[in-house]
């Protein structure tokens, strides 16, 4: 029988310091939340913005309300260019980000954005990669990465911020090996890191689109890895915006790498742990959600409403985690060993920390059962791969049940609401964070593509 922790009234005790290696390992922990972070490093800008004023016309005329902003040729990271393009369907906005910068955008992605580091959800980057007209394959491939994560790490370069789910991390990835084998490869980057999967959903479709025009081809395969993949089926099943447009009948294939297909519980079912590595009156610093609305630091009562996966007193930073939200505690429980375990997951005052739990989260906006009440639609062949190896480095990881670390087995395999299943493929030895760049995997999306 599970027994409910005595309520704490007042402001609780302080905790003790957390050791240094502890703080680093839980930082790694939630910043590694269904993506790699993406540190602010000193990418040295690659070219000035050229804005080529055919190219943009010929956009607009096939893609409107598209308009290409801005053009990077010669990016580096195996990518021949990177454009900016802007939709100005009225109902795209700017999301919320955390005032501290934690969620910004870094490197290169700052320069191609524009300079800032918080575009608005109406501007996205389209990617595209060396052979990208030349390849000999009919069928382009777009590539869309998850969350706290770019292009750039997630396809191209896995190694750039020195974690990739591996002691030793490559230099290429899944976008090299597929334009290698004939493919024309394009990859999305997303404005907010962690943002609203609707937007981002419309935003795919933009992309669909405007390689179609580049290239002439009715389809475009879409290749979707851990959050992405919620963005992708979101635009293929037609669930939009009230002011968002349906799909257009133009993906022939869709390949999830690690999607959360049946939802995921991990912020909530492990306590307190992300909120030693996110919360900042404790020293957190990582970009990523928080199943609380207060927590006790160093012996201060502390809130932080933009934190929290609910909206809350007006914020609302991370949209795009609520929508992956769906319970598993009917199947493998919750983590019982943690601190204010039950209150974190069905809410309540805990000991150290208060929250609303996990279902109030789920009713306030998950997309999960939207996504396969809507269904997939039997003319998108789809397929699902998944890891089994629960070993991310440093990370405490998901073993309430088989998983990648990150993404239970039986969420990345979970076929509910697909029309027409192409395979799927349970690859033991991966983590997460292989799967996109492992070998193992990059043979499997190649073959599925073929």
């Amino acid at each position: 029988m599970r027994r409910t922790p005595t309520p704490v009234r007042h402001t609780p005790a302080g905790i003790r310091r957390t050791p240094a290696a502890l703080s680093a390992l839980l930082l790694t922990l939630a910043a590694l939340l269904l993506g790699t972070p993406t540190p602010a490093e000193a990418d040295a800008a690659q070219a000035a913005p050229a804005r080529t004023a055919s190219a943009q016309t010929a956009v607009q005329a096939a893609t409107a309300p598209l308009t290409l902003e801005a053009a990077f040729p010669a990016p580096g990271n195996g990518w021949a260019k990177v454009e900016r393009y802007l939709d100005t369907t009225p109902g795209f906005r700017a999301e919320q980000y955390p005032a501290d910068g934690r969620g910004d955008q870094d490197g290169a992605r700052r320069t191609y954005f524009g300079g800032t580091g918080q575009p608005s959800s109406s501007r996205f980057l389209l990617y595209s990669a060396t052979g990208w007209d030349t390849g000999s394959r009919p069928t382009p491939v777009l590539l869309v990465h998850g969350a706290n994560d770019n292009a750039d790490r997630a396809w191209a370069n896995p190694g750039e911020s020195g974690t990739c789910g591996a002691s030793a991390c490559p230099s290429t990835g899944l976008a090299q090996y597929l334009a290698g084998t004939g493919h024309r490869v394009f990859a999305i980057g997303f404005a907010h890191k962690q943002g609203d999967n609707l937007l981002q959903a419309q935003a795919v479709g933009d992309a669909v689109a405007l390689i179609r025009a580049r290239l002439g081809v009715p389809q475009v395969d879409v290749v979707a890895w851990s959050k992405g993949e919620v963005a992708a089926r979101a635009y293929v099943s037609s669930v939009r915006p009230s002011w968002g447009r349906a799909y257009a009948g133009d993906v022939r294939r869709l390949i999830t790498l690690g999607g959360p297909n049946g939802g995921l519980d991990y912020v909530y079912a492990h306590g307190w742990s992300f909120d030693l590595a996110s919360w900042p009156a404790c020293g957190g610093t990582a970009n990523a959600p928080s199943p609380h609305l207060y927590m006790t630091c160093y012996g201060t009562y502390t809130a932080q409403p933009c934190l929290g996966v609910l909206p809350t007193g007006g914020y609302d930073c991370y949209p795009g985690q609520r929508q992956l939200l769906a319970r598993w505690d009917g199947r493998y429980g919750v983590d019982g060993t943690a601190q204010d375990w039950w209150t974190t997951y069905y809410g309540g005052q805990g000991f150290y920390t208060s929250g609303q739990g996990i279902q109030a989260a789920i009713d306030a906006g998950s997309l999960i059962a939207p996504l396969q009440q809507a269904g997939v639609p039997a003319s998108v062949r789809t397929y699902l791969l998944a890891g089994g190896s629960a070993d991310i480095p440093g990370v405490l990881n998901e073993n309430r049940g088989p998983s990648d670390g990150i993404v239970f087995t039986a969420s990345a395999l979970d076929t509910t609401g697909i029309a027409t299943i192409g395979g799927t493929r349970l690859l033991t030895g991966l983590n997460h964070l292989e799967l996109a760049w492992a070998p193992e995997a990059e043979s499997q999306v190649d073959n599925w593509l073929a």
